[in-house]
């Protein structure tokens, strides 16, 4: 019961860091491409490429997190 409530408040608090992100850039002028392995992207705000990849990184590291634990 204890990681539910832990994945859902980083799911709620990382859902709510993405809504303000988006709120944010849109006055953004700084555009990036993000080279993938097949293609490029569009041009993105340079804010939204950092702001998504911190949130994307600290979901992984919450789901990765109890994974670990249970091995030691």
């Amino acid at each position: 019961m204890y990681n539910f409530k832990r994945l859902f408040l980083n799911f709620f608090l990382n859902t709510f860091l993405f809504l303000i992100l988006i709120i944010v850039i849109q006055n953004s002028s700084t555009k990036e491409r993000v080279n993938l392995l097949i293609d490029e992207t569009i041009e993105l705000p340079l804010s939204f490429i950092i702001g998504t990849s911190f949130i994307t990184g600290t979901m992984l590291g919450q789901l990765i997190t109890p994974l670990d634990n249970k091995n030691h």
